[in-house]
């Protein structure tokens, strides 16, 4: 007996459903209504995040998600009231504000004037009207949220991290790159060193302070007293931080992940120092820190020998430096060299004859590496990712012949 599509149980059909992209599941809503019902079920929109541009009002919008289960919110543009999100999403899980430069204190003010226990994750980044003020809110009614974007808010300052501090116990990622009044007492304030005014958002696992230049070694020392719990810290392009404040992070033994990119006072000594404490580091960046050399590849070496990740972009080493890495690093998948002018071939096939585990190469702008070396590299048994363009990233499957692609980095 033939059977048909229709005559599936809606219950059958949300498993299938369930296999479609966001676009997918809308259009097979509109065929009929056994396929809306079952388009509905909430199993279907699971994890997914509704994207909406709020020009207008719309009655049946937010009860529309809420039968779907959808939790999870980006506003695209922002032309109506975000209470108007807020009162018709009263269960929100996640609420995404990035880029709505129109959204103001007073804006968030009349949307967060009740606890909201179910928001998780919120993010602020780019609106640059947000002040203190709003975080003051935020640390009065969202007491269970878990990650906080302020990514470009310019106008935060120390103030601000002392209410984040004081209110937000359970806030485990914080991004505050860019924010240019930061300084090393708002980040002792989350580190918990002001007891009498804040206990401090210790439970803190990943810390972006990309870009916050008034942040010095002392910043580095809070965080290594009160944030224990630290598994991934950026600090790229923090030009107040030095090699001393590496003696502070060397012994985080929770960090996985450090970014110390385009930090200028950064040198093999810090390096040393990373490599002498108790750090199992699966990632590090240190790319156009133009005082790191070759030294630091046999530092390296010897205590940070369990890395992952390892990005050098820039760096001044050579296949010296190289010569002294491989043999130890076993564990290392992916490696960024790119702009690294003083590797040649000999390098590669260094890389070539000891990284066996390596997933993907970054060799941008290594201008004295010929076919030769790349015949070597792309030997390599578990190689997927082979970068040799500023922009485009070649995938790697049984390449035969290197000058395929070698034009790519060629003038």
């Amino acid at each position: 007996m033939e059977v048909h599509v229709s005559s599936l149980f809606p219950e059958i059909l949300a498993m299938i459903f369930n296999y479609l992209d966001v676009k997918g599941k809308g259009r097979v809503a509109q065929v009929c209504t056994a396929w809306k019902d079952a388009s509905y079920h909430k199993s279907v929109w699971r994890g997914v995040e509704a994207k909406l541009h709020l020009r207008r009002a719309n009655p049946s919008l937010f009860p529309s998600l809420q039968t779907r289960g959808i939790k999870k919110v980006q506003i695209l543009s922002l032309r109506r009231s975000l209470s108007y999100v807020i009162q018709g999403m009263p269960n929100i899980e996640s609420l995404n504000l990035s880029g709505c430069y129109n959204l103001t204190d007073n804006g968030l003010g009349h949307a967060f004037v009740q606890d909201i226990s179910s928001l998780r994750t919120l993010n602020l980044s780019l609106c640059k009207q947000i002040t203190d003020s709003s975080l003051g809110r935020i640390a009065q009614y969202l007491k269970n949220l878990e990650q906080l974007d302020l990514g470009g808010c310019s106008n935060i300052t120390n103030t601000g991290l002392l209410l984040v501090a004081w209110g937000l116990h359970k806030l485990k990622s914080l991004n505050l790159r860019s924010c240019r009044h930061v300084s090393d007492v708002g980040i002792g304030h989350l580190a918990g060193m002001t007891r009498s005014a804040a206990e401090g958002c210790l439970s803190l696992e990943h810390l972006t302070l990309q870009d916050c230049q008034k942040l010095t070694d002392l910043s580095l020392k809070h965080i290594s007293k009160g944030l224990n719990k630290l598994k991934v810290l950026n600090l790229s392009f923090c030009g107040g931080i030095s090699d001393a404040g590496m003696i502070h992070l060397s012994h985080m033994t929770q960090l996985w992940t450090l970014n110390l990119r385009s930090c200028d006072n950064i040198s093999d000594t810090g390096i040393m120092h990373l490599s002498m404490g108790t750090l199992r580091l699966y990632g590090l960046d240190v790319s156009f820190c133009d005082k790191v050399g070759d030294q630091s590849l046999a530092y390296i070496a010897q205590g940070l020998y369990q890395l992952k990740s390892l990005s050098l972009c820039s760096c001044h080493i050579s296949d010296d430096g190289i010569n002294r890495m491989v043999r130890q690093m076993h564990e290392l998948k992916t490696l960024n060299i790119g702009q690294c002018v003083r590797i040649t071939d000999k390098g590669l096939e260094l890389i070539a004859d000891h990284l066996t585990q390596l997933t993907g190469i970054d060799l941008y702008g290594c201008t004295k590496i010929t076919k030769r070396g790349l015949e070597r590299i792309t030997q390599l048994p578990c190689l997927k990712v082979l970068n040799l363009g500023l922009w485009q990233m070649t995938e790697v499957k049984g390449i035969g012949d290197a000058s395929e692609i070698l034009p790519c980095y060629t003038s």
